[in-house]
């Protein structure tokens, strides 16, 4: 399986984007990984209101295919604790998926075709966090997953 993150917009902080780079090496370890970056510099109306058209869709939803599994991450989603996410993207890896992608949002969130098309929708916390940072909690999570996957020592409990 691999393992493809879409970002909407560019990572702008270098702290931030070393942090992703470190995990991103890190979770190679465990699984091949791609970052993809949707460029959305060109805000229009209909993008304040959160009405992003088609053309962010067709850009977010683009690699859809019949074995990806798509998991967006939104403040309305499912809350899980390490442990579950780890059981999640574990179960996920065995039932034949020859792609998982995780997508994050800009400000607005996502089109209402990209959330019909999600097969799960994730939130990291109650708390809001700025769409880079969400960038690094979620590489950082996904290596916690693997470590927790194969029984290593970086997860404390």
């Amino acid at each position: 399986m691999k393992l493809t993150l879409l970002f909407t917009g560019k990572t702008e902080e270098a702290y931030l984007k070393e942090g992703i780079g470190i995990y991103t090496k890190r979770l190679r370890h465990y699984i091949p990984n791609e970052i993809k970056i949707i460029d959305d510099r060109k805000k229009k109306p209909e993008h304040v209101a959160g009405r992003t058209k088609a053309g962010k869709s067709e850009k977010l939803i683009s690699a859809d295919n019949s074995n990806a599994y798509f998991v967006l991450l939104d403040e309305k989603g499912d809350k899980l604790s390490s442990e579950e996410f780890a059981k999640f993207i574990e179960n996920t890896m065995v039932r034949g998926y020859k792609e998982l992608i995780f997508i994050t949002g800009g400000a607005y969130g996502f089109p209402e075709d990209v959330y019909r098309r999600a097969n799960r929708i994730i939130s990291l916390s109650d708390m809001t966090f700025t769409n880079q940072m969400v960038r690094l909690i979620l590489v950082e999570q996904i290596y916690r997953a693997m470590t927790i996957i194969r029984g290593e020592p970086y997860h404390h409990q």
